[in-house]
């Protein structure tokens, strides 16, 4: 039997497409569905093993990605959107009645990634999004309830389906906020 860790990437995914214009996120809601509008692809696009993500019904990861928060736009039933945790860096704003995430800000300005919104493309049915290229935090799923002895099957199975498995993020990403920590540090007085 094979290892379900999300729908959109159990059994592959579909390839980046070349100049995608973006599309629009639903929360699940059958009425009064919130709708965000993304105007452009998305980057970085991952498994998370994170505990604060939110992830489907029966999913192990969430999917995730991030994009300009400039090309983030709420434009449908915006008043049902609720921060999930005010003391996180970010900051969650999910549909208060179905609980799905619409979008993740980061408000500090001195975080690495201020600017960028996280956003779960398969909320979409828009196709072309940038593909899955990782897996992040990838122990954590063990604090969600994984068994620690199904740990090298998962991880197999990462790999398998091209997604190589970090315990932190990418090394391309670490390298972003070690950059962006040694700025901070030494900008001119």
């Amino acid at each position: 039997m094979s290892i379900k860790l999300h729908p959109s990437i159990d059994n592959g995914f579909i390839a980046t497409k070349e100049n995608f214009v973006g599309g629009v996120l639903s929360c699940k809601c059958d009425t009064n569905t919130v709708r965000v509008k993304l105007s452009g692809q998305t980057a970085h696009n991952h498994a998370c093993g994170c505990s604060k993500c939110w992830k489907p019904e029966g999913a192990v990861f969430s999917q995730i990605a991030v994009i300009s928060r400039d090309n983030v736009e709420v434009i449908a039933n915006a008043d049902k959107l609720v921060v999930v945790d005010q003391n996180a860096a970010i900051k969650r704003h999910a549909c208060k009645e179905c609980g799905v995430h619409m979008y993740g800000r980061i408000e500090d300005t001195n975080h690495p990634f201020h600017g960028l919104d996280f956003v779960h493309t398969e909320l979409s049915t828009d196709e072309g999004w940038s593909a899955p290229e990782f897996a992040a935090f990838v122990s954590s799923i063990i604090e969600t309830g994984t068994d620690p002895k199904d740990m090298d099957a998962i991880r197999a199975r990462l790999n398998e389906l091209g997604l190589k498995p970090y315990d932190c993020l990418s090394p391309t990403l670490m390298d972003a906020i070690a950059t962006h920590v040694y700025a901070q540090n030494h900008k001119s007085a």
